[in-house]
């Protein structure tokens, strides 16, 4: 049994969900415009779609919108009959949207049923986020009349507040004047209303007795071929004012249309039934572009990720190298490796059996660490040094590869001497990983020479003696000891690995160290992706899931699905 099908405000709800979390943070070329589309039709949805489906016999919400100074307030007020909205003499304004409907319809507007997200307020002016709430007794019931502020007001929160209620409306009457009915911004949001199927009728006001004719018809057909031909269009003469409103026969045709439609429940539900089909047919287009700014933002975590992977990678590469290459028994490390088999020192240790008593000896009676010691510690410098400086390498290529990359530079976000670097605690993580790694290789030659025979030969020559020369081995070779010897202090080396094969054996020796050479591999590994994830981490924080697309696809066939089953 097929399971039941989603109902249509269960199916706007988990759109509105998806939308209003949509994942664009990171800072692409289709960021803004999908972040003001998705936000626009989670306010659609909040403000006119669900309320309007519990309520398909609310009354007619019919907004006046248009430009700055078009007349809108002066409509409203004429249309009423009474002084119920302020018109803004002083511009920009920035005051409450005011509501005008009759008493019997005070209820549906009173509540959250409609524009949830503003406050209600009556007798005044309650201030931005809010409505101010206007009955009247001369007001039809089934008709309410909102005062919106200017859509191309200078003040952005005027202008988005303007939007948002033109998405609420019913009805939309669009104010304009003789003067400015060609202006672009007023247009923007006629092809929207055109684009959401928008029930619209437009005021042409203030316009020359003697040009009314000819200023209409150019204004029809730019309607026309818009798209906007069903439009109503209302001509309103310019004349003096009475009392600050219109003369009644200019307003007349415009109040006697608005009248019937809210006497007339077939017409008023016409009207409400166009507006609430186009906005759900819009609402496809307007998520499709949201979802392909998410995958726009998939693609750009994708492309920072693998430029940090790409510079950490070489990382890893620049220090298995400078494991294999020898490059590292130099300087210090050769200077230690002589004193402690070129002179030798570890060799009479071993003849002579006494090799830990002499190193407590002589460190005791000359302050000097022993050899092997010495020698460790030159290894541990080195090493350290090697991942310090591919580390730093590949945090300075990250930042360069970002600061290319869109969605890059935000992300550095002026941080980029910091994250140019190692991290602040990476030398100390450094030193504890090589100093535990050289720990490692003292066990490995303990559990290595556990047998009988090896046991007795490597307590009396000294663990520790043995380990150092299993450490140099490490980043002596590329294939362990066995088919050929790298010459280090004129071929010492070689001693080493004798000793080495005569205690352990030629092929235990290899797995000696390469099983230490991978130790120390895992370890760099470790240090190397704690560092990356400083900038996978700042991607993550702002990037979208990988299946943060598809969720809001699924989420859009479910509406569709709904519309059809007629849930």
């Amino acid at each position: 049994m097929s399971p039941p099908p989603t109902r249509l405000p269960d199916a706007l709800t988990l759109l509105r969900d998806g939308l209003a979390a949509a994942p664009l943070g990171l800072a692409t070329p289709g960021r803004d415009p999908a972040v003001r589309a998705a936000r626009g039709v989670v306010d659609q949805i909040d403000d006119y779609l669900l309320p309007r489906l519990r309520d398909l016999d609310a009354p007619l919400l019919t907004v006046i919108g248009g430009s700055t100074g078009a007349g809108k307030s002066t409509l409203v007020n004429s249309l009423v009959g009474a002084p119920v909205t302020t018109a803004g003499v002083l511009r920009p304004t920035t005051r409450a949207p005011v509501l005008v409907c009759s008493r019997a319809d005070a209820a549906s507007f009173a509540g959250e049923r409609v524009l949830p997200g503003l406050a209600r307020v009556t007798g005044g002016d309650g201030g931005p986020g809010t409505v101010q709430l206007v009955v009247r007794d001369d007001v039809p019931a089934g008709l309410a009349l909102l005062d919106a502020p200017d859509v191309d007001s200078v003040v952005a929160s005027n202008r988005d507040l303007a939007g948002q209620l033109l998405a609420a409306a019913d009805l939309w009457v669009f104010v304009t004047t003789a003067a400015r009915y060609a202006d672009a911004v007023p247009w923007d949001l006629l092809r929207t209303a055109q684009e959401r199927g928008t029930a619209l009728a437009v005021v042409l006001d203030r316009v020359p007795p003697e040009a009314s004719a000819e200023v209409a018809a150019d204004l029809a057909g730019m309607l026309e071929r818009a798209g906007l031909a069903s439009a109503r269009l209302f001509v309103v003469e310019e004349r003096p004012l009475a009392d600050g409103r219109l003369p009644d026969d200019q307003v007349a045709p415009l109040r006697g249309w608005l009248h019937g439609l809210a006497a007339d429940q077939e017409q008023r539900a016409a009207v409400v039934r166009q507006t609430l089909e186009g906005a759900l047919d819009s609402l496809a287009q307007r998520t499709g572009a949201v979802v392909g700014a998410v995958e726009e933002q998939l693609t750009v975590a994708g492309a920072l990720r693998d430029a940090a992977a790409a510079a950490y990678d070489g990382a890893r590469d620049g220090v298995d190298e400078g494991i294999r290459s020898g490059s590292l028994l130099r300087g210090e490390v050769l200077a230690r490796w002589q004193e402690f088999v070129g002179t030798g020192e570890w060799m009479r240790s071993l003849q002579q059996r006494v090799g830990r008593a002499r190193d407590r000896l002589a460190a005791a009676l000359t302050g000097r660490p022993a050899p092997a010691e010495s020698l460790r510690g030159a290894l541990e410098s080195s090493v350290e040094h090697l991942l310090r400086a591919e580390a730093d390498r590949a945090a300075e290529r990250t930042v360069t590869a970002w600061r290319a990359l869109p969605a890059g530079p935000p992300l550095l976000a002026g941080e980029e001497r910091e994250l140019a670097r190692v991290s602040a605690d990476f030398p100390e993580a450094a030193a504890a990983q090589v100093r535990d790694w050289q720990g490692a290789v003292l066990e490995l030659v303990r559990e290595e020479g556990a047998d009988k025979r090896s046991k007795a030969r490597l307590l009396s020559w000294g663990v520790s003696g043995t380990g150092a020369v299993v450490m140099v081995a490490v980043f002596a070779q590329t294939g362990g000891l066995l088919g050929g010897e790298v010459a280090v202090a004129g071929g010492t080396t070689a001693i080493g690995q004798r000793v080495l094969e005569a205690v352990f054996g030629d092929a235990a020796v290899r797995a000696l160290a390469e099983r230490a050479r991978a130790d120390l591999r895992e370890r760099a590994d470790g240090l190397l992706a704690y560092e990356q994830d400083r900038f996978d981490a700042r991607v993550a924080a702002v990037a979208p899931g990988p299946a943060a697309a598809d969720e809001l696809r699924a989420a859009t066939a479910a509406l569709a699905g709904a519309r059809r089953a007629g849930a």
